[in-house]
């Protein structure tokens, strides 16, 4: 069980509260190596436990025979789907996944068997022992082919006006295609499960502890109650963990053994065992007035599911109600599938369906733009929807400071943004390279001759916190007692450190809130009520407002008795206005709790001779509502920013009738610190009335705006259209200009 955790108090930091930079309690003990993550856990008694992974992407199971396995010494445990003790299924909105296969698989890497063995290597000797006799069947891979028969988990139009009759001066349209893109947390998927009192503590790396709870309780035949979940040390998340991974299997193999139970996945099974970001075919078609107006849009949507539900329906939700961006319309027709295929399921990833529509969308713009002849930022200034305005889902744009206006003009949070690259210069070539700087770098590929420079743009416009009439909420107990003579609050959530500061956040709150300088974190468990998942960039909004009324509560019950009579503490659950689900036919509905913007120039340096690309400079202008804490905003930022750019020149899991063919780090190649540019960034306050100190999700929104100005980038400095992303050295020097 982690220990409590205690910010350091050193005079420099005693202030701490919302607006600071405090150092964060889990700093010194990551960077000495001393945190526990998942996979560092240990048990006396402790089994390993192994999965074995379907090695066809469709096949039906003949039959499965353990004797082997069993019979190896030291294997405690082999266990099949006539072995779950409760459901078959589980998932995060329909339960449609089994536990494990009961007569057939639908992708590469689904989980046949597990077993548990007195080491890690004797458990996957025994898995490979495990003989299964596979009938092998032809998988559905073309996400469009599954749409056209029917598999497909959600279909989601927008309708506005009549797009089939709106009469445009210019008309683009262009087909886009985003590659599967993976999470790739450092930390890969572990836990262990302990037997306890007839019932379990699961120690397990997850971004949603009750969630986990609710899918695991009655596939292990037992009573939630019976169930304690206790987080351990996270590696990174950005919606890997939002499904389950080892949770259930431990759980099963430490019910069965009586010993605690350790799962810890190697990275080719990691990329295999957790979802990914759903791959998307798009066709878009704009129509606009001479003047650069949009008059009509069209998109048809196809985003990959896999085999299995996870999120695609919420994915698909998103991707349909942002498919135009931040942009005023008065025609739409949208039309976005989420396939059911038999390759790797896809789910939650950072920007959760906003990012492929936005590539596709900006892309548009860009096409416009150069159509016309305008700048394109003149032609997203002439588009850019104000306050007051509709997304095309007929929400109403608010939660911005009605109070501004421009030139008698309704206040366009986008113009605002967009305005603040007239100060900010585009970085000049300098002379005298070193190669280190050209595309290439150390590779000594150029000195270079074959060097040209581009500059792109990039809108992002992404909501926040949970949609579609989700009852979201989070709940924040806190105590204040005196300890040696000092008040000291003890913050009790369940809400998942992913590495994006939340601890700090819920100590910096408490600082500003009761006027005390320690804060001590109790462990994150289910011994408290739920604080919803680390995802949408919602924990700062729900768990925020959760601490901030829970500790306004406590600072009202101080005031009337002296702690000396004893501690004082309340339980507070924070939810954020309502929201509706988007109308099946017509797609209208005020689906979303919050939006964001973010807008992102790129300068791009490409060697057409070679298709080799190197990001000179990003610069990133964000709305964030309000600066809660500055490094760690900066470094959501930077994070976010940096995804984009895998997205944009190298991440992609590459399947070939769903087998994946690329499952490592040698493979998947992901950005270093080396391919990161230097970022500038400008920070825009622009308060929403109804968020806890006015704050809005800030992590999510670059991930976003970063891959299509990159790509944008890259045209400029080739002429070459580039609809697809990653960008490869390929599409860079096959068919170039001369």
């Amino acid at each position: 069980m982690p220990e409590p955790v205690e910010t350091p108090t050193p005079p420099q930091w005693a202030a701490g509260g919302v607006g600071q930079s405090p150092i964060r309690p889990d700093a010194e003990s990551k960077v000495n190596g001393s945190f526990d993550y998942a996979s560092d856990l240990a048990f006396e008694g402790m089994l390993w436990g192994h999965t074995l992974r379907s090695p066809h992407p469709k096949a039906r199971i003949r039959s499965i025979d353990t004797a082997a396995a069993r019979a190896l010494p030291g294997v405690v445990a082999v266990l099949t789907a006539a072995d779950v003790p409760g459901k078959l299924h589980y998932g995060l909105i329909e339960a449609d996944q089994p536990v494990l296969a009961p007569g057939e698989v639908n992708y590469q890497g689904e989980a046949v068997a597990i077993v548990a063995a007195e080491t890690l290597d004797l458990a996957r000797r025994a898995a490979e022992l495990v003989a299964v006799d596979y009938e092998v069947l032809e998988p559905l891979c073309d996400a469009s082919k599954a749409v056209e028969a029917g598999e497909f988990f959600r279909y989601q139009p927008v309708r506005v006006g009549d797009p089939d009759t709106a009469e445009a001066a210019v008309v683009v349209a262009r087909e886009y295609e985003v590659g599967m893109q993976d999470q790739a947390p450092l930390g890969p998927e572990s836990g262990v499960a302990v037997p306890a009192d007839g019932g379990l503590v699961l120690h397990v790396a997850t971004q949603w502890l009750h969630s986990d709870l609710e899918q695991i309780a009655p596939c292990l035949g037992l009573e939630p109650e019976r169930i304690h979940m206790a987080m351990a040390g996270i590696g990174g998340a950005f919606g890997a963990r939002e499904d389950l991974s080892v949770q259930i299997h431990m759980a099963m193999l430490a019910l069965r053994t009586g010993r605690p139970v350790k799962m810890m996945y190697d990275r080719a099974e990691s990329f295999l065992g957790h979802v990914h970001r759903h791959p998307a075919r798009m066709r878009y078609e704009h129509g606009a007035d001479a003047e650069g107006r949009l008059v009509y849009v069209k998109a048809h949507i196809v985003l990959d599911g896999g085999a299995y539900a996870s999120t695609s329906e919420a994915v698909v939700g998103n991707a349909a109600s942002l498919a135009v961006g931040p942009y005023k319309v008065e025609h739409v027709g949208v039309d976005a599938w989420g396939a059911r295929t038999n390759n790797p399921p896809c789910g939650a990833m950072r920007g959760f369906g906003g990012v492929q529509t936005c590539f596709a969308y900006e892309s548009q713009m860009d096409a416009l733009a150069d159509a016309l002849g305008l700048d394109p930022l003149e032609i997203r200034r002439r588009n850019s929807l104000a306050q007051g305005d509709q997304l095309i889902t007929g929400q109403v744009v608010e939660a911005f400071d009605p109070a501004k206006a421009e030139d008698g003009r309704p206040f366009s949070p986008l113009r605002d943004l967009l305005g603040r690259f007239d100060d900010i210069p585009v970085p000049a070539v300098p002379a005298g390279r070193d190669i280190v700087e050209l595309p290439g770098g150390t590779g000594n590929t150029t000195h270079g001759e074959g060097v040209r420079r581009g500059v792109g743009y990039g809108v992002g416009l992404k909501n926040i916190c949970y949609s579609e009439g989700f009852d979201d909420y989070s709940t924040a107990r806190v105590r204040l007692e005196l300890v040696d003579g000092e008040p000291v609050a003890y913050v009790h959530t369940a809400a998942a450190e992913v590495g994006q500061g939340h601890w700090n956040l819920q100590q910096q709150i408490a600082r500003t809130e009761l006027g005390v300088e320690r804060v001590v974190l109790l462990p994150n468990d289910t011994k408290v009520g739920s604080a919803g998942s680390s995802s949408a960039s919602r924990q700062s909004y729900m768990t925020g407002g959760a601490v901030k009324a829970a500790c306004e509560a406590v600072r009202e019950l101080w005031a009337d008795r002296d702690l000396a009579d004893g501690p004082v503490e309340a339980t507070r659950v924070f939810r954020h206005r309502a929201t509706k689900p988007m109308d099946p036919v017509t797609g209208q509905g005020e689906s979303h709790v919050q939006l964001a913007l973010c807008v992102h120039r790129a300068t791009v340096d490409v060697d057409v001779e070679l298709g080799l690309v190197k990001v000179v400079d990003l610069t990133c202008v964000q709305d964030v509502g309000k600066i809660l804490n500055p490094v760690a905003l900066e470094g959501q930022i930077h994070g976010g920013s940096a995804q984009g750019l895998g997205l944009a020149v190298m991440e992609e899991i590459v399947t070939d009738e769903g087998r994946v063919k690329n499952a490592s780090f040698t493979d998947y190649l992901i950005p270093t610190i080396l391919d990161m540019p230097p970022m500038r960034l400008r920070i825009v306050e622009n308060a929403d009335p109804d968020a806890p100190y006015g704050l809005r999700g800030a992590g999510e929104p670059p991930t976003l705006s970063s891959t299509p100005a990159i790509v944008a980038a890259i045209r400029d400095a080739t002429g070459l259209p580039l609809t697809r992303v990653p960008v490869r050295p390929e599409h860079l020097t096959v068919g170039r200009p001369s």
